[in-house]
């Protein structure tokens, strides 16, 4: 007796569909790595973890960050995909102020690596970003894997 089971067209489950955006988005962070000379530059925030950062200056201090510490910053964020900037801030006439905890989960990974007057270059999975969402009003398409150049101005605990 043969069994066949057909599915009824159903769009994967959530971790699966989690688990297969994480390594697309892995495979084109690794190519990305590779074809713009990072490899060695750019160092995972952690081995279990999808984000990459480039220290370009590590700043002065020793703060240590909680998800309530508040970071004064200015960024410049751009699609890794075609370099089309999504979001700037302009350091000479605002530097927004966030508790590090409601930012993306990847600035809250890699913001830790600076202090005060540091800057860092985060490249950033869609997991880690705003994941399967759109986000049309900053011309972003689902599962944007992002890039941001960050200066940090000041650190408050």
């Amino acid at each position: 007796m043969m069994v066949v089971m057909m599915g009824c067209g159903k769009t994967q489950s959530g971790l699966a569909a989690y688990m297969a955006q994480a390594a697309i988005d892995d495979k084109i962070v690794a190519n990305y790595i590779a074809q713009n000379n990072l490899t060695g530059v750019a160092q995972k925030v952690s081995d279990t973890c999808g984000v990459y950062y480039v220290v370009i200056n590590p700043g002065q201090g020793t703060n240590l960050y909680t998800l309530s510490t508040q970071v004064t910053v200015s960024y410049v964020g751009k699609l890794l995909s075609t370099g089309n900037v999504f979001a700037r801030t302009d350091s000479s006439a605002f530097t927004p102020s966030y508790f590090l905890g409601q930012t993306m989960l990847g600035w809250q990974l890699g913001i830790p690596k600076i202090q005060k007057g540091g800057e860092v270059r985060l490249i950033v999975p869609s997991r880690y970003a705003y994941g399967p969402y759109a986000q049309p009003l900053l011309g972003l398409p689902a599962n944007a894997i992002l890039d941001f150049d960050i200066k940090l101005y000041n650190i408050t605990n």
